[in-house]
């Protein structure tokens, strides 16, 4: 596929309710590679993702969107690492073994949030990730994330 297609439209039978384009009511973030143990996603949160406040996004919408970011790259990684293209071959999956999130600041809900996430390690098991999320030029959330291989019957 292009290298502009996004990670999770690569990804086959995702019906995630944050990163699968097969869930229509879910929220179909979109992730990039920026290098090689780098993506990115920009997220437009809507206002019904408000939190108590109607102008700061909740906060289970950024853990959503940190995990499914996350895990999505990891499971890239996974395929690349098995030398092939994302979605070819026998299911590679990954799921959250560890989410640990630092709320730093609120988001901006009419504003994009800009997720940042960096692979720091890896084993044939386990993926160790950070992410930050940053919205209208301040980091609003980080997070350490381990992904976790899973069969592909999970």
């Amino acid at each position: 596929m292009p290298a502009e297609t996004a990670i999770q439209d690569q990804i086959p039978h995702n019906h995630c309710f944050g990163c699968g384009p097969e869930n229509d009511a879910g929220l179909q973030i979109k992730s990039f590679w920026t290098t090689a143990d780098s993506s990115r996603c920009e997220f437009m949160p809507g206002a019904h993702h408000c939190a108590g406040p109607t102008h700061y996004l909740n906060g289970g919408i950024i853990a959503t969107v940190i995990d499914c970011h996350t895990i999505c790259t990891a499971i890239a990684d996974g395929y690349r690492q098995a030398g092939r293209e994302v979605g070819t071959g026998d299911k590679i999956w990954y799921a959250t073994g560890k989410l640990d999130i630092q709320y730093r600041a609120p988001a901006a809900i009419d504003k994009p949030a800009v997720l940042e996430a960096e692979i720091v390690e890896r084993t044939e098991r386990k993926t160790l990730l950070t992410c930050t999320l940053s919205s209208d030029g301040r980091v609003c959330a980080t997070a350490e994330v381990v992904a976790v291989r899973v069969p592909d019957n999970w």
